[in-house]
């Protein structure tokens, strides 16, 4: 069986895709102190050090140990260490746990990673290093650089200093027009990955899925527009809520989107360039599956589904990804519509993540990146200001569970024509 992670790079484009990937993620460490890469504020969060150890084992047990018998790892705990949730690669250290592992250092843990590096690069320039995995375990760091900004200001957050990452910038003042509906016919249409380039296996295969008339709004869901909806007692009216949500929103206290509060009767923000005022034209940000979808059902719409979003998308464009060093959603710029479709914020559908027709899981270890999270989640879509470019498709499907929030997770509404 195939791996069902394609690629068609051969050893130049290859080999400068590893070493831009592995040098995005030190360059995102520069500031940082050994404090900062240490601490794990939740469990759904991992400390930077460990971000930059699993991405190095990945390569280390997927590539270099099937493909060059002279390899040999700097540590063989590491294994044990750095392994997230691959069950056939051998047993895992505790994930809530990952916090107390104060050595290897984070010194020990960059010069892994440079041995690593090393050795991948002498693999990929031999002729022998499997360039779907190679390119896979680019694509697995980036998802990875993402989870350090996240877990990054999940930390940050819990500090009453409120340590900014990056210097705090001044906020643009750009006033949105009122969303707009988009029309669309709908169909039976191709959805999925079909293409000879890499993607994911749960983006396959590529399928005919019944789309019906559907309206989407030009824009994602505002920051004002999302006060509106606390000032009406959003976080308040039952009948709003699915009833876990509901549930879940009382039991944890949501009264606003994560990292915000209100002082001298301003909304406040936390982000990584520090607190500031919530920007009211910005994409609203930090909300759950749960609070997107009573946010829907006040404004009389609903979530579209990862095919509508699919489908009004088109091709990937330009948007605020993490290269543009905003680190924050910025408002929506006049254009074509619909816009905000890339960058800025990961976009809730209504759709579970489940496996489409046909889907098949590869042989091995490698087969466990996805199709074994196939329940009680749902699909994002877009980006957002923390995804590389680079990790983009059109195809691309996020998951999280529905009360998660410390994404950069947002919200854009559809309704049936």
């Amino acid at each position: 069986m195939p791996t069902l992670f394609a690629s068609v790079l051969d050893e130049a484009p290859l080999l400068e895709l590893f070493r831009q990937t592995r040098q995005r993620s030190l360059s995102m460490i520069e500031g940082l102190e050994p404090e900062d890469m240490a601490v794990q504020s939740m469990e759904d969060a991992s400390p930077t050090k460990w971000h930059l150890a699993h991405t190095s084992w990945f390569f280390e047990e997927f590539a270099l140990r099937p493909r060059d018998p002279s390899y040999a790892s700097p540590d063989d705990r590491f294994a044990f260490l750095f392994n997230s949730y691959y069950v056939q690669a051998g047993p895992r250290y505790s994930r809530a746990q990952r916090g107390l592992v104060t050595r290897p250092t984070i010194s020990d843990v960059l010069d892994y990673r440079a041995k690593v590096d090393d050795a991948v690069e002498r693999l990929i320039q031999s002729g022998d290093a499997p360039p779907d995995i190679i390119e896979l375990g680019c694509h697995h760091e980036m998802q990875h650089q993402e989870l350090m900004l996240t877990d990054l200001l999940h930390v940050f957050s819990h500090n009453p200093l409120r340590p900014a990452y990056r210097q705090p910038e001044p906020l643009e003042v750009q006033k949105v027009a009122d969303p707009a509906w988009i029309a669309f016919d709908g169909g039976i249409l191709p959805v999925g990955h079909g293409e000879e380039t890499f993607a994911y296996d749960c983006e396959t295969p590529r399928h005919d899925q019944l789309v019906r008339p559907f309206e989407l709004a030009n824009r994602c869901v505002t920051n004002r527009e999302w006060i509106d909806f606390i000032e009406d007692g959003g976080y308040t009216q039952a009948p709003l809520w699915l009833m876990d949500g509901f549930a879940t929103m009382q039991r944890e206290n949501w009264q606003a989107p994560a990292y915000w509060w209100q002082e001298d009767g301003q909304w406040m923000q936390f982000s990584l360039r520090g607190a500031q005022p919530v920007d009211p034209d910005a994409p609203v940000s930090h909300v759950s599956f749960y609070e997107a979808d009573a946010y829907a059902r006040w404004s009389d719409a609903r979530l579209p589904t990862e095919f509508e979003w699919e489908v009004a998308a088109g091709p990937i464009g330009d948007g605020n990804f993490h290269e543009s060093g905003r680190l924050r959603p910025a408002p929506a710029r006049p254009g074509d519509d619909p816009r905000q479709m890339w960058g800025d914020v990961w976009e809730w559908t209504a759709s579970a993540f489940l496996p489409y027709p046909g889907f098949q899981t590869a042989e091995g270890a490698v087969g466990e990146y996805n199709g074994k999270f196939m329940v009680n989640q749902f699909v994002l879509r877009g980006g957002s200001c923390f995804t590389p470019a680079a990790q983009m498709r059109s195809t691309y499907r996020n998951f999280f569970y529905p009360h998660h929030r410390w994404q950069m997770s947002g919200l854009r509404l559809a309704r049936d024509a």
